[in-house]
């Protein structure tokens, strides 16, 4: 069932520009948020809380593409359900998507949340990877959204959600340890990870693995997500939340760290995925290590995370539309074949846009 037309729900960096990225790729393209927003497509002013009302404005849609904060996507999933219609987020929280899995029971459209950067890309670089392995030992998902030119102790700018990162440094992690499912806290398993000569700490956080605990329980032995920041970053983010008790308010937490770093322009992703097993009978690792740093699209800088996440979204649509993914029920990342995604004409940002190690 090919579609063309889609609603963005959020005109923020990432949702302004994941629009963008729609239009060029052909699709009729509606974008709706709460506050009055110019731009180079349709777009309407809806209180997207009012489920009646987004209801209103989604009639005639064939797609909806959530960019809002996580806690309203159990409403406008609901509501992307009850019209039919193919539904695709960025939440990484994962009551909300319990909840649209449900929905994708009975859905008529394809139910695709997950679709960022980290849960998102990095499941399906990480399963393109165990697919090259006769039996696989383990997976290690690892990303940072940085500043590219860090300041104080901290280390950190908040080009993301505030919402979001405080939700994963709090949330319990799921992994498989030696073959079974466990939860552990986040901010915990500290290691160090070099990148272009470049150390960074890794530690738990949640979220980010999506469905892949469900998927690869019972195949491989180890399997966990964590985040990368600058060294000695998650020590103080213990003492905040845990120390000075910030975790009991986690929107005034969020507040506080926004206030103290807000956003930068020049920021890096860094993504490092790797697996390790047998070929042939001997043990090897295969890594995708890669730096994604600002770029130019539309005539405009855009930021590493904005750019990203806004692009691993939109390739999955291109594909749903191709008839390269299911039309119905739901979506998988690590079901994403990894070659098609990157010859979409949005997901080959990924391919022009990172800088190769030791460039």
């Amino acid at each position: 069932m090919s579609f063309n037309k889609i609603a963005v729900l959020g005109l923020g960096k990432v949702g302004h520009l994941a629009a963008e990225l729609l239009v060029e790729s052909g699709f009729t393209v509606t974008g709706i948020d709460a506050r009055d927003t110019k731009a180079g497509f349709a777009t309407k002013t809806v209180d997207l809380s009012d489920t009646a009302a987004l209801k209103a404005a989604l009639e005639g849609q064939e797609a909806v593409l959530s960019c809002l904060p996580y806690h309203l996507n159990i409403g406008v999933s609901t509501v992307a359900h009850g019209l039919g219609l193919h539904y695709f987020d960025l939440t990484e929280d994962v009551p909300t998507t319990k909840h649209i899995r449900e929905l994708a029971k009975t859905s008529k459209g394809l139910m695709a949340p997950q679709c960022g950067l980290a849960p998102g890309f990095v499941g399906i670089v990480a399963a393109d990877l165990a697919n090259q392995f006769d039996s696989v030992r383990s997976i290690k998902l690892r990303v940072g959204a940085l500043p590219q030119n860090p300041t104080g102790l901290l280390g950190y700018a908040f080009n993301w959600s505030p919402e979001g990162v405080v939700n994963e440094y709090l949330n319990d992690c799921e992994v498989i340890e030696e073959g079974v499912l466990k939860t552990v806290s986040a901010m915990e398993w500290t290691e160090a990870i070099y990148i272009d000569g470049m150390q960074l700490e890794a530690f738990t956080t949640s979220g980010g693995l999506g469905t892949m605990c469900e998927t690869y329980l019972g195949k491989i032995e180890n399997l966990d997500y964590k985040t990368m920041r600058y060294p000695g970053h998650v020590q103080l983010m213990n003492f905040f939340f845990h120390e000075l008790l910030m975790r009991e308010n986690r929107a005034e937490a969020g507040r506080i760290l926004t206030n103290a770093k807000p956003p930068v322009d020049e920021d890096v992703v860094y993504v490092h995925v790797a697996a390790e097993g047998r070929v042939d009978g001997q043990m090897r690792r295969k890594e995708f290590v890669r730096s994604y740093y600002p770029i130019e699209i539309g005539g405009k800088s855009r930021t590493a995370i904005a750019w990203t996440t806004s692009a691993s979204v939109v390739g999955v649509i291109e594909m749903v539309r191709a008839g390269a993914l299911p039309q119905q029920g739901f979506l998988k990342q690590e079901d994403i074949p990894l070659r098609p995604y990157l010859e979409t004409r949005t997901g080959q940002y990924y391919q022009t846009g990172h800088r190769a190690r030791h460039a």
